[in-house]
């Protein structure tokens, strides 16, 4: 018998292949790179925010600096003299000028506001008119409602220089601002919570007082606080509808200046800088105790939903 030939087999070494990269350093780079620009953008939102509160506190300082040491007594006297320039019959006429100009114009705005976000039908032309003319109108210049003013219920309507001209005025001027908000505060309000109130057998009116309303009443009101403002520190518009009179004006048809056309007025004639700046201190507190004010109602609110 011829023997057997056993083969063994040659084991031969394998090639090696180039590894790939890894994908996980290219993640690292790119969540570095990642952390670098969130950084740099957590940097200068911070940087923004300081400047603002920078702008902000520095303002205030220079305001009560410059117009605190001159806040006498003369200055709140009853009676408007060239001795005394008193600011206490241009703080009632604004007082006065708020009040009225916002019982014009809230209801209106509110209804407004009412109307197209729950009765109207979404996408209207209706609906779309009264926005872009409610855009338009706010932002036009304040010196052309005073030229309005001026011509159509100073002239046309006889009512001449009168507080009742310049709350006329002024109610056109801030009611794009009230529709606006007022529509806004309504359209966060969510579907649910007038959904179940249809569900538990609530009308369209008893939903939208007792359950919109209340839930928007935070945004309305914060538009009430900018008309608010906005009132406030008009005074182009005043001087051709209501006047530059210092006198207090508790009839309605009679001219008289608010405090920022007294702060106008005094700088004006160029003798009377200390007192205008003591003026403006008094318009700074009406700004902050307005603020105050509505923190206090919103949390009031707040806490009784």
């Amino acid at each position: 018998m011829k023997p057997s030939l056993q083969t063994t087999a040659v084991l031969q070494p394998v090639p090696l292949t180039p590894s790939k990269p890894r994908k996980k350093a290219r993640v690292n780079l790119t969540e570095k790179k990642t952390d670098r620009i969130g950084l740099a953008l957590r940097t200068l939102c911070s940087l923004a925010a300081f400047c603002c509160a920078a702008i902000l506190v520095g303002l205030i300082l220079y305001i009560v600096i410059n117009g605190l040491p001159w806040l006498t007594a003369d200055l709140f006297s009853w009676t408007y003299t060239t001795q005394n320039v008193s600011m206490m019959p241009a703080i009632i006429n604004t007082v006065l000028m708020i009040i009225a100009t916002l019982a014009i114009a809230l209801p209106v705005g509110i209804g407004a506001a009412i109307y197209l976000e729950e009765y109207a039908k979404p996408g209207s032309k209706f609906v779309e008119l009264v926005s872009i003319t409610a855009q338009t109108l706010a932002g036009i210049p304040s010196i052309v409602f005073g030229l309005f003013g001026m011509l159509f219920f100073g002239y046309a309507l006889h009512m001449g220089l009168s507080m009742l001209s310049g709350i006329l005025t002024l109610a056109i001027l801030v009611l794009p601002l009230i529709l606006r908000t007022s529509q806004e505060a309504l359209h966060a309000v969510p579907t649910s919570m007038r959904e179940a109130s249809f569900a538990l057998g609530a009308g369209w009116v008893q939903t939208i007082f007792k359950v919109v309303l209340p839930q928007a009443a935070t945004g309305i009101f914060s538009g009430v606080l900018l008309a608010s403002g906005r009132i406030l520190g008009e005074s182009a518009a005043l001087i051709y509808t209501s006047g530059t009179l210092a006198k207090a004006a508790f009839n309605l048809f009679d001219p008289g200046a608010t405090l920022s056309v007294h702060l106008y007025k005094l700088l004006n004639e160029g003798l009377y800088t200390h007192q205008a700046n003591a003026t403006a201190v008094v318009l700074l507190a009406f700004c902050i105790a307005m603020n105050l004010a509505q923190k206090m109602l919103e949390r009031k609110m707040t806490k009784g939903l």
